[in-house]
């Protein structure tokens, strides 16, 4: 039975009264605005997804539209389609082929625009180096480069030949490296010089030696080096191992045929990171996966071929496959390419360049949007911000407050937000608004994406009421669901399948719904205090946090107490020109306490200029934990800066 601290802490996330409904003009041009979608596709699902794939280009059609073997299933069995021709060939064919598809601008301020036919040809010639190197359909190659348009066309050529690429983001230390090589067998490592990040050079070529040293890698039969950051004399190259991208394009055959892939053939291994124990290798098919990151980008963004499209993330994450590359470029998408940091060499960087390219959809991470909050409103003042006309949220649930200024200084009052939830596992978007239909609410993801089973269950498997929280479960598969663990098909089952017997995919996130059953994402399960007996997201008590006009952000996690079993401990950093002193401390303790309750009311407030986090963005709590807790610091070689890590723990234990 819910106790009363837990029932008030529900009832303050789920009585926002502010709804933004969709603006009539936008409704009137988006691509869907028939409300009657999601009837039509929960009546048969199958059919809705046979339809989006029939927007591609398909080989050989499909006989078969799913196979469902729980937990594994298949999509558009007997279809052979290419993903690389989808994202590319078929556009060469159209007027599309001179229009861009790629603009790129580096950290240093250099600038590149590839149209489609450009595109089309270095995605052919560099198919042709792979395969002069003997790459075939099914081999493994990892690619580990900065955020450069050639990191799109080394996926676009694997694609194209039918090898299995494994991006490693671009700053993974040479151990993580070293580690999904080797699990995924990888023939050929493909990566540069450097790449440019907040003015200094990350030094790729020189992590990949050390990862490769001694033969610690003995699969890896090639190393392509592109020359991003310096004089490629200046550059280690090991004789009969590593060469030189520009000079083997020289040599490659200006047109690679499009190999015909089984919808179900392996496109990609993902790892995911920032755990302790071994990543896990997602891997993701062919012509399900391309479905569905098609058919979210042309619904969920509203894609139009006029439009200049910007996600921000790092080809490195599930979020740059799906958003950045082949969703957006399926869709014959302009899409903008930045390589640097957000607040480089100014903290006016993303603005500038929303204004310089006149982007009109901008899709980022909360974790960004609360630090452009704490830089302070004059830096997209200072921009023309006009060309929006949508936004989005992505990588963890957004607190109100960020959202309504999100709203307010990037989308000046005019553009709808999609909040959309999903994973590295799931492939694509699973809840979302959509922009012509759904009435947003500031910090929900509102509605599951027509044709998709999601639910909100008890530890017992069984759906719980409206206005009730639980786990997050999907019932039915979906086309862009991972297929499996590489290699560890046991793990992917007990990972995602054995909480409920099987029954359902099971997320790791909770939920609540609200009355009219909207989501409200509160986080990972394991992100759940038990303090005093009642459950208490931490979600919750940063998003009551946030809500202060003080604070910029806020982690929470919850520390050994011997009385209540589990104290809050807040790390806050504030807005800039605010006073982090103890009376702000009381400040924040009393305004959750108002906001949620005090079972709510938080133990500890320690101010900090940063909070760790992983070069996604994401904060990492584990370390924070450790932290609390007085425990030796666990695995940082994700952080994007460690140091960070250490004068937290030395101000934690001299606090008072």
């Amino acid at each position: 039975m819910e106790q009363a601290g837990e029932s008030k802490a529900i009832e303050a996330h789920l009585t926002e009264d502010r709804v933004f409904p969709p603006d009539s003009a936008f409704t009137a041009q988006a691509n869907i605005n028939d409300p009657a979608v999601y009837e039509r596709a929960a009546a048969d699902p199958q059919a809705f997804w046979a339809e989006w794939a029939g927007q591609l280009d398909w080989m050989t059609p499909w006989n078969t539209v799913c196979e469902w073997n729980p937990p594994h299933a298949k999509w558009f069995l007997g279809g052979q389609l290419n993903v690389s021709a989808n994202c590319l060939d078929r556009h060469v064919r159209t007027a599309r082929r001179n229009k861009a598809a790629i603009i790129f601008e580096g950290e240093p301020g250099d600038t590149r625009v590839l149209t489609y036919y450009d595109l089309w040809r270095e995605v052919n010639q560099f198919a042709g180096v792979l395969k002069n190197l003997g790459v075939n359909k099914g081999d493994r190659v990892t690619i580990y480069l900065p955020m450069i348009p050639e990191a799109a066309v080394a996926m676009l050529a694997c694609t194209r030949i039918g090898a299995v690429h494994s991006v490693v983001f671009g700053v993974f230390s040479s151990d993580s490296l070293r580690e999904r090589i080797n699990d995924s067998q990888s023939r050929v490592l493909i990566t540069a010089d450097g790449g440019w990040r907040r003015g200094s050079v990350v030094p790729l070529k020189a992590a990949a030696d050390t990862a490769l040293d001694g033969g610690a890698c003995p699969t890896i039969e090639h190393v392509i080096v592109y020359s991003r950051t310096s004089d490629p004399g200046t550059v280690s190259m090991q004789e009969g191992r590593d060469q030189w991208w520009h000079r083997l394009m020289e040599n490659a055959p200006a047109r690679t045929e499009p190999e015909p892939m089984d919808a179900e053939d392996p496109l990609y291994i993902l790892y995911t990171s920032g755990s302790t124990g071994k990543p896990k290798g997602i891997l993701h098919t062919t012509g399900g996966y391309l479905t569905q990151v098609h058919a979210t980008v042309k619904s969920v963004f509203d894609m139009k071929d006029e439009d200049v499209y910007w996600c921000t993330a790092d080809v490195g994450w599930v979020t740059g496959h799906s958003y950045v590359v082949y969703g957006p470029l399926a869709a014959g998408a302009t899409v903008l390419m930045y390589e640097g940091a957000p607040d480089w060499p100014q903290r006016d960087r993303f603005w500038e360049l929303i204004e310089k390219y006149g982007v009109t959809i901008f899709y980022t991470a909360p974790t960004a949007i609360r630090a452009f909050m704490k830089w302070g409103t004059e830096h997209p003042a200072g921009h023309d911000l006009s060309s929006l006309r949508l936004l989005g949220s992505v990588g963890e649930p957004i607190n109100p407050e960020a959202w309504m200024w999100y709203q307010e200084h990037i989308g000046g009052g005019r553009c709808p937000i999609v909040d959309t939830w999903w994973q590295t596992e799931t492939g694509a978007i699973l809840i979302t608004p959509l922009p012509g239909l759904t009435a947003t609410k500031p910090g929900s993801a509102t509605r599951p994406f027509p044709g998709i089973a999601a639910d909100v269950v008890d530890e017992n498997g069984n759906s719980v009421p409206l206005g009730g929280g639980g786990f997050l479960v999907l019932k039915e598969p979906w086309p862009s669901m991972l297929r499996t663990l590489w290699g560890d098909d046991e793990r992917y089952r007990n990972v995602y399948w054995s909480k409920f017997d099987g029954k359902f995919y099971f997320a790791g996130d909770g939920a609540k719904r609200d009355d009219e059953g909207y989501f409200w994402l509160l986080g990972r399960v394991d992100d759940v205090m038990l303090v005093a007996g009642h459950n208490i997201s931490t979600m919750e008590v940063e998003s009551a946090l946030v809500d202060h006009p003080s604070c910029a952000e806020a982690a929470v996690i919850g520390r050994t107490h011997e009385i209540k079993g589990q104290a809050i401990a807040a790390f806050v950093t504030v807005k800039e020109g605010m006073g982090a002193n103890s009376d702000l401390a009381r400040e924040l303790k009393e305004h959750v306490s108002r906001k949620l309750g005090a079972i709510c009311r938080p133990d500890d407030i320690l101010f900090t200029a940063e909070l760790p986090k992983t070069r996604s963005g994401k904060i990492m709590r584990r370390l924070l934990r450790d932290i609390a807790e007085g425990r030796a610091l666990g695995d940082t070689t994700t952080l994007a800066d460690p140091n960070i890590v250490s004068s937290l723990k030395d101000k934690y234990e001299n606090q008072e």
